[in-house]
C-alpha cells in the first residue's frame, strides 16, 4: 500500500454505498458504525482508500445526493462522533478517506433555498438559477432534467423558475455567484480539516450553466447519443452546449486545486457526465492544476466488445494526454458488470478477468462493494422500487435500486447485513456468494481478487507505467504494454468463453507469475484458455 503524497495516482479506492453496507443498530440501514466494523475486511482486500457515498444531512428524496447540510452527519448514519472514529480506524489500517462532495445542487429543504425562494431581494436570492418565465408562462427554454421533464420548476413566491437538472428537490446552486463558490470551498474545508484524505466530486461539470439560457440544440442525426444516461431517456436527445460543462468551469477547478494544495496528500476525483467526455476529463485533469483525476462512463456502459475497449483506450491516449483518468466497472448508478457485461459468461471466470482488465489499465481504479464478489445486479420487484430515477421509467429502465441492495456477508436471514428487513431485498442469489461463504473456500473468486489486487499492487509498471497498445493478430484479445521507468510489461486479455492464440511480435522475457491466471508462452505463441491473463516481462 502506498504511503506517498501521490497515493491516489494509480490507487486502487473501494467504493463503499453507505445506506447498504452494515447496518450496526438494527433499523435496516447501513451506517458508519457498521462500516467501521468491516474496515479490518476491507484493508485485507489490499486497497488504498475508501469512497463513502452521501452521508451528509438530507431529506433522502435522491438518497443523500440531495443534501441539506453540509457540515453535519444525517441521523441515519450517526454522528460526527462516529465519523472521526471511522476516520481514525481508517488511518490505523492504512487506508485513506474519500467522502462524496455534491456541489452543484443542494436540496430545496437547505436553509439556503428556503431563504433564496422567499423573495427577489434577499441575501440568498441570487445563490441558486432563476429566470422568469416566457411571455406564455412557459419554462425559459428546452432544458431537460436528467430525471425526465423539463429542468425548470416554477415558484409560486418568486414568480420565476429554478433551474434543477436533477430531482425537483434538488435546484441548482448558482456558481457565477462567488459567494457560492466560496461557500462551497468552505464546506469541503471542514471536512479537509476533520482528515478527509480527498473528494469524489459528484456531476463535476454541472457547475456552472450559460447565463444566456439559450437552447440546447438536437444531437443531428446520425451522431451518436454519448451521454452518460440511458438512451431512452429524452435528455441524450440534445447536445449539452449551455446546461452544463461550461468554460467558467475551470478557474473554478484551479480555485479547488489550490485550496487542495494547502493539504498534501489529499486528492479529487470528479465524476463526468458529457457528450464528449474523454476531452472533457483532459480539460479537467491535465497541467496538474485542476482536478487530480476523474472518470468518465466509457466502460460503465454495455458496449464491451473486445474493439470497444481497445477503442477506448486508443482515444484516451489520444485524447486525454497527462491527465489521469480513474476507471470504474461498476458503481451506485449503474447495472452491476457482472450482469452488464458477463451475463451468459462464466459467473466465476468473467469477474475476474473484468477486474483484470481494470487493474491493469493506465490510471486509477475504483471498486464497488461486493464487485470482489462477482454480485449480479439484484432483482428488485417494482413495489420495492426506492429509486426516484426507476419509478417513472419502468419497465424499460429500472433504476438504480439493483446494484444499491445490502452488502451479504453470510449465508443467513438478511445476509448478514441486518437482525431486520432492509431497506432494500437481499437477492437470494446473492447469500452463497457472501464474504463468509467464500472466505471459507480458498478457490474463491473473493480470493483470488485480493490475490491479484496483492499482485498488481507489487507491479510499478500497472500502477504508474504508460500505456500502448500492442497488436497481438487476434481481434478477440485487448493487448496493450504498460511502461515504466525503462520497464516494459504486455497484457494481454481473454475476456471471451473460448480458447484464444496471440502472436507476441515483440522480443519478451519472462512470463509473470503469481496473478492466479493460466497461460502458455511457447516460440511468441501465446494460448490463453477463456477469461484469461497474461503478463509477460518484454526483453
Amino acid at each position: 500500500m502506498t504511503s506517498n503524497l501521490n497515493w491516489w495516482k494509480g490507487g486502487i479506492i473501494y467504493q463503499i454505498y453507505p445506506r447498504s453496507y452494515m447496518d450496526s443498530n438494527g433499523d435496516g440501514v447501513g451506517d458508519l458504525k457498521g462500516i467501521t466494523s468491516k474496515l479490518d475486511y476491507v484493508a485485507s482486500l489490499g486497497v488504498d482508500a475508501i469512497w463513502l457515498s452521501p452521508i451528509f444531512t438530507s431529506p433522502m428524496k435522491d438518497f443523500g445526493y440531495d443534501v441539506s447540510d453540509y457540515r453535519d452527519i444525517d441521523p441515519m448514519f450517526g454522528s460526527l462522533s462516529d465519523f472521526k472514529n471511522m476516520v481514525n480506524r481508517a488511518h490505523e489500517l492504512g487506508l485513506k478517506v474519500m467522502v462524496d462532495q455534491v456541489i452543484s445542487h443542494s436540496s430545496d429543504q437547505h436553509p439556503w433555498f428556503e431563504e433564496s425562494r422567499q423573495d427577489k431581494t434577499n441575501p440568498k436570492a441570487d445563490w441558486y438559477v432563476w429566470a422568469d418565465p416566457k411571455p406564455d408562462g412557459s419554462p425559459p427554454n428546452n432544458w431537460l432534467s436528467i430525471f425526465g421533464g423539463s429542468a425548470w420548476k416554477w415558484d409560486s413566491r418568486r414568480l420565476q423558475y429554478y433551474l434543477h437538472n436533477f430531482l425537483e428537490s434538488q435546484p441548482d446552486l448558482n456558481f457565477h455567484n462567488p459567494e457560492v463558490r466560496q461557500a462551497s470551498l468552505d464546506n469541503m474545508r471542514f471536512w479537509l480539516d476533520l482528515g478527509v484524505d480527498g473528494f469524489r466530486l459528484d456531476t463535476v461539470n454541472f457547475y456552472f450553466h450559460s447565463q444566456g439560457l439559450e437552447d440546447n440544440p438536437p444531437v443531428p442525426p446520425g451522431e451518436p447519443k454519448t451521454m452518460g444516461a440511458p438512451h431512452d431517456n429524452p435528455y441524450t436527445y440534445q447536445r449539452h452546449v449551455y446546461d452544463l460543462s461550461r468554460p467558467e468551469n475551470l478557474d473554478f477547478l484551479k480555485e479547488m486545486r489550490r485550496m487542495m494544495d494547502e493539504y498534501p496528500g489529499t486528492t479529487t476525483v470528479g465524476e463526468i457526465g458529457d457528450d464528449f467526455p474523454l476531452e472533457r476529463m483532459a480539460q479537467y485533469t491535465s497541467g496538474g492544476d485542476k482536478l487530480h483525476m476523474a472518470y468518465t462512463f466509457d466502460l460503465l456502459n454495455k458496449p464491451h466488445s473486445p474493439e470497444y475497449i481497445r477503442n477506448v483506450l486508443k482515444n484516451m491516449n489520444e485524447i486525454v494526454g497527462d491527465g489521469w483518468p480513474c476507471w470504474a466497472l461498476s458503481n451506485h448508478d449503474v447495472v452491476r458488470v457482472s450482469t452488464r457485461w458477463g451475463e451468459g459468461q462464466d459467473a466465476q471466470a468473467y469477474p475476474l478477468i473484468a477486474m483484470a482488465l481494470i487493474l491493469s489499465l493506465r490510471g486509477s481504479v475504483c471498486l464497488y462493494q461486493g464487485e470482489e464478489l462477482g454480485l449480479p445486479e439484484a432483482d428488485v420487484p417494482f413495489e420495492r422500487i426506492q429509486d426516484p430515477y426507476g419509478i417513472p421509467l419502468w419497465p424499460v429502465f429500472k433504476g438504480r435500486d439493483g446494484c444499491r441492495t445490502p452488502m451479504v456477508w453470510e449465508n443467513s436471514a438478511q445476509g448478514g447485513f441486518s437482525s431486520v428487513e432492509p431497506w432494500l431485498p437481499v437477492d437470494a442469489r446473492h447469500l452463497p456468494m457472501s464474504v463468509a461463504e467464500q472466505e471459507a473456500n480458498t478457490d474463491s473468486l473473493l480470493h483470488k481478487v485480493r490475490n491479484l489486487i496483492k499482485w498488481r499492487q507489487q507491479q510499478p509498471e500497472l500502477v504508474n507505467g504508460d500505456l500502448q497498445l500492442l497488436d497481438v493478430n487476434n481481434e478477440q484479445l485487448v493487448a496493450f504494454v504498460r511502461s515504466y521507468e525503462g520497464s516494459n510489461v504486455a497484457v494481454v486479455l481473454n475476456m471471451t468463453g473460448e480458447t484464444q492464440a496471440a502472436q507476441l511480435t515483440v522480443p519478451y522475457g519472462e512470463v509473470l507469475q503469481g496473478h492466479g491466471f493460466l497461460s502458455a508462452l511457447k516460440a511468441g505463441e501465446l494460448e490463453l484458455p477463456p477469461y484469461q491473463a497474461c503478463y509477460v516481462r518484454l526483453a
